[in-house]
């Protein structure tokens, strides 16, 4: 198990050098000069311009800062903003609890019902229920976040005033009366996707020779389903939520405007429209990182999943 997370570290690195190459080369080529963001505005001097590009390296060439700049990320320092004037992993740190909250609650949400939903699905398959539970998740995955999010808030908070509409709690606990409408807007896309592939596991495992041996044996259906059939069900379930969480991490951008959050999400869109740079290939620089993980963590639930994987 040792030597195949060696083997996948190996390959994420080379990965990981030419995405963060591309962040730092694509937010160079944006029209507006760092150095007049930082000075305010375009009504300064020549030599205040200098002297800030001085300062900040900005005078040096895209390959030296780059170097400067990776040096600094692997000790955890993704530099300062030119707005606000604080160290970038700072913010990221200050904004990231509300993302992963609204995230897991999100996953919690989606796997809970589209596992169970898949399965019935399965073992109803071409029944009232099969046909019920892919309509709802086909009606789910076409609605837009943004769209479900502005109905949810017209719905609970305005109509019926059961959850708050804007903004989040001081706490953690408080936290999570505030996430519930962001966290299933988020969820019914991913619910709709994770419960298909659910229900097409299921279907192709209960057709394999060794389900039907374990029927003929009088094993109870519960045991052959959830203990022999789900687990070769996941495989494609594992990857596909993988796959959804890393998105998520970007995805929570319209969730977060809509409903007022204070999230990674927000705080993107703030620094591009201000033409914070190091807010800009920072937080970048650390989606994809994240999701580089996450998808290492994939394999390794693969592997954990069925020990053949670790083989090849």
């Amino acid at each position: 198990m040792l030597a195949y997370l060696a083997r996948r570290l190996l390959q994420l690195v080379p990965v990981l050098l030419v995405a963060s190459f591309l962040v730092f080369v694509a937010a160079r080529l944006t029209p507006q000069d760092p150095a007049v963001v930082m000075a305010g505005g375009r009504q300064t001097s020549t030599a205040v311009l200098e002297a800030i590009r001085a300062k900040y390296h900005l005078d040096e060439s895209v390959p030296s800062q780059y170097l400067r700049w990776m040096a600094g990320a692997l000790l955890g320092d993704l530099g300062e903003s030119y707005r606000l004037k604080q160290g970038v992993s700072a913010m990221i740190a200050a904004r990231l609890p509300v993302s992963l909250q609204l995230i897991a609650m999100s996953v919690a949400i989606a796997l809970l019902a589209a596992v169970p939903l898949g399965i019935l699905a399965a073992l109803r398959k071409g029944s009232w229920v099969d046909i019920l539970a892919t309509s709802l998740s086909l009606a789910a995955l076409s609605s837009p976040v943004f769209l479900t999010g502005i109905l949810g808030i017209l719905l609970f908070s305005y109509t019926l005033g059961w959850l708050p509409a804007l903004g989040s709690g001081r706490n953690f606990a408080e936290n999570l009366r505030y996430l519930l409408m962001p966290s299933v807007a988020l969820a019914l896309n991913m619910l709709a996707l994770s419960m298909r592939m659910t229900r097409s596991g299921m279907i192709e495992a209960m057709r394999r020779p060794y389900i039907q041996t374990a029927i003929l044996k009088g094993l109870p259906r519960r045991t052959i389903v959830l203990k022999h059939a789900l687990r070769n069900a996941l495989l494609p379930l594992v990857t596909i939520t993988g796959l959804q969480i890393g998105f998520l991490l970007s995805g929570t951008v319209l969730v977060e405007y809509t409903f007022g959050l204070g999230g990674l999400g927000s705080l993107l869109v703030n620094a591009i429209q201000t033409s914070d740079y190091p807010v800009v290939q920072g937080l970048t620089l650390f989606i994809v990182s994240a999701f580089l993980l996450i998808n290492l963590l994939v394999d390794l639930l693969y592997g954990i999943i069925d020990p053949r994987i670790r083989q090849a």
